[in-house]
């Protein structure tokens, strides 16, 4: 029976098993009675069964709302699905046989085999969802204006509003009023704070966003509470803090280049402590939110389960790039001063200031753990940041 996906469909349906028995009994099937992992990872990896549940659209009967039972009917909408993390929630979703729709400003070219997509849509106030949205169950938002160091827009915070507070509260009206049943929003752990002293910052924690970028999506968060509230469509939030993978931009690469070119870092000193979350792991969470019940209307952090030293971070970079490292122990009092003195006190924050993030509840409320380790996370990071360097100088 493990093997014949026809046959469990069929068993289901003639039984009139409801989703909520789903969990165990998928996991019963794969290990043979024997579970040893969580339910989530056991669904997101049955591939078989995934499609053949969808093909005999099983429903439970009567109607049952998606937060105690389990639809696998569904089709997601991806936003930002030529962004970092878009694109590779859309590949992985595609992988497991999940039915996927990618959302995005340009067309493109590259996307996995019987992904949909819808081109032409850009992250306005204005934008009209409703092509994107037609039989969408469920919608991953991850398109936003993202943080830059230097921001060149005469007024940033109405900038950040304008897209990721306004355009975002309009894509959820929308998603809410097509019939979405979840709606999957990438915040930023930012929301809850710049720095920790000791005590990492916790999803159900008082937040305290400084920055331009962290008052948008803070209220976004807001606004698409309320939108919970008044239609009955499920909100997901996920913070996630600094995310690395292949392709990454920004400060980490920036990083990886100072490492690769062998350039002394004044950074030895530094014993601060930062969580970090590989791509893989991200993505992983971010589809376990998609489908599990315990998720509706709930915040979550993510990590690694590691935190690091911004020089720990370092050497397991050079380690991953086959590259040997030079740190100097400069006081790092000394370099938050200078830093500050330059204009640069946010940069001096995110090396030397620490923010960890206890992700306990992402852990005992949905069974979720992550599924890369920091080093397993670093080793395709830098592969493919090598390979691009390679091809920069061919």
């Amino acid at each position: 029976m493990r093997n014949d996906p026809e046959l469990i469909a069929l068993l289901l349906e003639a039984h009139d098993i409801e989703t909520t028995h789903l969990p165990e009994l998928l996991v019963s099937m794969r290990t043979g009675g024997k579970s040893n992992g969580s339910w989530s990872e056991h669904l997101l990896d049955d591939h078989e069964v995934l499609r053949a549940l969808r093909t005999h659209r099983l429903q439970p009967d009567p109607p049952i709302p998606a937060a105690t039972h389990i639809n696998l009917c569904r089709r997601m909408l991806v936003t930002g699905a030529s962004g970092f993390v878009g694109r590779s929630v859309v590949r992985s979703a595609a992988e497991k046989g999940l039915e996927v729709r990618a959302a995005t400003r340009r067309a493109i070219s590259d996307r996995p085999d019987g992904v949909d997509a819808v081109g032409g849509l850009e992250l306005e106030p204005d934008t009209n969802w409703a092509a994107a949205l037609k039989g969408i169950s469920d919608v991953v938002h991850c398109a936003a204006r993202v943080h830059v160091m230097r921001d060149l827009a005469a007024n940033p915070l109405a900038e950040f509003r304008r897209v990721n507070t306004a355009a975002c509260l309009e894509l959820a009206s929308q998603a809410a009023a097509a019939g979405v049943q979840r709606f999957v929003f990438i915040s930023t752990i930012f929301v809850n704070g710049i720095e920790t002293h000791g005590i990492a910052f916790r999803a159900d924690d008082r937040v305290a966003p400084s920055s331009p970028y962290a008052v948008s999506k803070h209220e976004a968060e807001e606004g698409l509470r309320q939108i919970a509230a008044s239609t009955g469509m499920e909100v997901v939030i996920v913070r996630p803090p600094l995310v690395y993978g292949p392709g990454v931009k920004g400060n980490f690469e920036r990083l990886m280049q100072a490492v690769h070119r062998g350039i002394p870092l004044p950074l030895g000193a530094v014993t601060n402590q930062r969580s970090l979350v590989a791509l893989d792991n991200l993505v992983n969470l971010i589809l376990t939110c998609v489908y599990h019940p315990a998720a509706a209307n709930q915040t979550f952090l993510v990590s690694d389960g590691e935190d690091l030293s911004t020089s720990e971070l370092l050497r397991r970079t050079a380690q991953a790039l086959g590259r040997t490292i030079r740190l100097l122990p400069l006081p790092t009092g000394a370099m938050r001063a200078v830093a500050k003195a330059l204009g640069r006190g946010d940069l001096a924050q995110r090396l030397l200031g620490s923010q960890q993030v206890d992700i306990s509840k992402t852990r005992s409320l949905l069974g979720w753990n992550p599924v890369v380790s920091v080093e397993e996370g670093l080793r395709p990071t830098a592969a493919h940041f090598l390979s691009d360097s390679k091809k920069t100088r061919s």
